[in-house]
């Protein structure tokens, strides 16, 4: 699989007077799973489309394996792309949807009809070919989407924010058939999102970026605790950023703990005011504030909560040890 190899040399994309990617260099390695992950505005978007020759680069290169596809057609560069609102034809069928593409290539109609059969068999929609996207649910059109989309047998899949549709139980069930078919077709995957849940469930790889450029490249497990910067930290979640003597670092809010006992104010202590309780099921979220930091959270598990619960207006001394501090980039 190593013509699924994609790599980005200094890519650049600008819109007149603005630049949407600003020089960004990343290496995706053949057969993983790969999330773009930031707030919109980003680049993450640009980015994708430019590797799938949506965009044109205005500066940089795309390789694909030994190929540079940077100014190929989009039909020639071995991607597909699965888009956010699934594009489904209304007034075809499931099985014409998915060969589509193939018939816009020449292939006659019994071959492309047999492709498309097989491809939904592997969606586990074979019995459902013959309805159209609006007798199917959001779950089934993704499916179809996916499906037309490997019907041309890229050597890799973009996806721009394939789960964003869906409701939220549908979203993590479709998360994990994504996970599945993509470790089954042992393809290269890019998938674009904002949601920094999503990235972690899915990604081997996630690149965080922010107006333009990357933040950060790295594992989920490398990403959550070890931020490299401010915004990575704030961006993903679960972390407090508290100013110390060395600069500002990272704690895991489930790593901070509460104390009714003062502890003396330092790089490791801060006295705080319990702003807001919220029960979360397995664990309890606390937020709370303090003349360093405005506002905080600690996660508590329910049992532990249970056990000594907090209200608004407590006073609390938050602390945590010290080797769980992680220096931000400046």
């Amino acid at each position: 699989m190593n013509d699924s190899r994609l790599e980005l040399v200094h890519l650049v994309k600008r819109y007149g007077q603005t630049t949407a990617v600003d020089g960004i260099d990343l290496t995706i390695a053949a057969g993983s799973y790969c999330c773009l992950l930031g707030p919109s505005g980003c680049g993450k978007t640009s980015t994708l489309r430019m590797i799938a020759g949506h965009e044109i680069a205005t500066e940089g290169d795309i390789l694909l394996g030994a190929r540079n596809i940077t100014e190929l057609p989009a039909a020639g560069r071995g991607t597909a792309m699965m888009f956010q609102s699934y594009a489904l034809f209304p007034h075809l069928s499931a099985l014409d949807n998915v060969a589509f593409s193939l018939k816009m290539r020449g292939v006659a109609k019994a071959p492309r009809q047999a492709k498309a059969a097989e491809l939904l068999e592997r969606v586990s929609l074979g019995a459902l070919a013959a309805r159209k996207p609006g007798e199917l649910s959001g779950g089934q059109q993704q499916r179809v989407a996916l499906a037309r989309a490997l019907v041309t047998e890229p050597k890799v899949l973009l996806l721009d924010e394939p789960l964003s549709a869906l409701d939220p139980f549908l979203r993590i069930k479709m998360r994990a058939e994504l996970k599945a078919w993509q470790t089954s077709l042992g393809m290269t995957f890019v998938h674009v999102t904002h949601s920094q849940e999503e990235a972690m469930a899915l990604a081997d790889q996630v690149v965080v970026m922010n107006h333009g450029r990357i933040e950060q490249n790295a594992s989920p497990h490398a990403l959550f605790n070890a931020p490299r910067s401010e915004f990575v930290a704030r961006f993903i979640g679960g972390h407090n950023v508290i100013p110390a003597g060395r600069g500002l670092v990272a704690v895991r809010a489930d790593r901070t703990r509460l104390s009714r006992t003062p502890l003396p104010e330092g790089d490791t202590a801060l006295a705080a005011t319990v702003r807001g309780v919220e029960y979360q099921g397995t664990y309890v979220l606390l937020t709370l504030a303090s003349a360093r930091v405005p506002e905080f959270n600690v996660v508590l598990s329910e049992a532990e909560f249970d056990a000594a619960p907090w209200q608004p207006g407590d006073s609390a001394c938050a602390h945590w040890d010290a080797a769980e501090g992680h220096l931000l980039a400046a």
